[in-house]
């Protein structure tokens, strides 16, 4: 991504610059001075060998590919304090193509209402008795891109196979391999979406542009909500997770997903990009997609949220208030020992801890002769000027 940026960025701003919010304007900077000169470093030495080498600072950018490894890292080791003794799911809530082209235009105020639709759907269904009858907890990720960068938002929950009866004295588990009906989710889902979108509407929170700027009446806003109220909503449970390391796989890989991965780029070259990517219409296929680099910038800055923006939050059982006392009854009244509860992760203030533990090497050692410690001998200041040629590190 950095390559893309620093090769046809500039072009792109000189092209878009009057469209181009703060936050995207942002992201492009950071991905493209990630790792170069114009973010200072160190320089380290070998204590036996005398070996020299650069390390540029990240930028830290939570759009930038490079930057989300350690992010995962330490968001995975939080949650393994979590894991209860039980089988969790996969949930998926989707909006159609009309709702999506409202949230490509008010990404902040159509994501907020994707959550609350959401966190409300399945607390609301697994409470009724007909169904589970509990008090559940799950996170929810917020996804806004498809496997080709378009923009699809989405949210995937994950969500533990039960809860705690309604007076806290015992566990109510769920059926084996089978959550909550996604019909009856998608239903009460798709009604407090539209409900929460019109009150949003009727607070002046949404504006309407281009093609969508005859929506700002009143009565054409209803009409095509009313449009929208007659399409199935695609809610749909993937198969459950095998057990607890299964789930902390999915989320080490998921969560801190940016639109795409920098392994996924093929090549860059002639002003254009090619990419894999898996055609889900097509018994998932994996295929290759070649856009001008023009575009490919615009698809992948779709994907940068607002500043502020929380894309994981979490809810029930798993709300910040009460998780703890929570998560201790749920473990006692599933019979969990004290062993089996994780401890909670130790914060390492050193980010090369961080690195070994997640790739098994270690960026102590010296890699020429493999003996001694690389020690920083020399600290370099940011450069002045973003005209510093960049020299990606990494």
């Amino acid at each position: 991504m950095a390559d893309i940026f620093r090769r046809y960025g500039a072009a792109w701003r000189e092209q878009h610059g009057a469209s181009l919010s703060t936050e995207r304007r942002a992201a492009m900077t950071a991905i493209e001075r990630c790792r170069t000169a114009a973010l200072g470093g160190h320089v380290e030495q070998c204590d036996r060998c005398g070996e020299r080498r650069i390390a540029y600072n990240s930028c830290r950018s939570r759009n930038c590919p490079k930057c989300q490894a350690l992010a995962r890292a330490d968001w995975v080791e939080a949650r393994r304090a979590e894991l209860l003794d039980t089988q969790y799911f996969h949930v998926v809530f989707t909006v159609p193509d009309e709702i999506a082209a409202i949230a490509f235009q008010n990404p902040a105020a159509v994501y907020d209402i994707l959550f609350r639709a959401t966190a409300e759907t399945l607390r609301t269904i697994a409470a009724d008795p007909k169904h589970l009858g509990a008090q559940i907890g799950f996170f929810a990720v917020l996804h806004t891109w498809g496997q080709n960068l378009s923009h699809h938002p989405h949210l995937h929950c994950v969500v533990p196979g039960g809860g705690l009866s309604p007076d806290g004295s015992r566990w109510i588990a769920c059926r084996p391999g089978f959550f909550l009906p996604v019909a009856v989710l998608s239903r009460l889902f798709r009604r407090l979406f539209l409900e929460e979108l019109q009150k949003a509407f009727t607070a002046g929170k949404l504006r309407f542009f281009s093609s969508l700027s005859g929506l700002s009446d009143a009565a054409a806003f209803r009409r095509y909500l009313n449009q929208v109220r007659r399409i199935n909503w695609v809610v749909f449970a993937k198969a459950p997770f095998a057990g607890a390391e299964q789930v902390l796989t999915y989320v080490g890989r998921y969560t801190h997903r940016v639109a795409i991965a920098n392994s996924r780029i093929v090549d860059i070259e002639d002003g254009k990009v090619r990419f894999r990517w898996k055609d889900y219409r097509d018994g998932d296929r994996q295929k290759v997609m070649t856009l001008e680099a023009g575009e490919f910038i615009r698809r992948f800055l779709v994907h940068v949220l607002p500043n502020g923006f929380k894309r994981i939050r979490y809810y029930g059982l798993l709300g910040n208030r009460h998780r703890k006392e929570k998560l201790a009854r749920c473990r006692e009244l599933l019979g969990m020992t004290q062993a089996d509860a994780q401890a909670e992760p130790k914060d390492s203030a050193d980010y090369r801890d961080k690195v070994e533990k997640l790739t098994g090497r270690s960026l102590r050692e010296c890699p020429t002769c493999h003996q001694g410690l690389m020690v920083c001998v020399e600290v370099l200041e940011p450069a002045a000027s973003r005209t510093v040629p960049f020299s990606d590190t990494s």
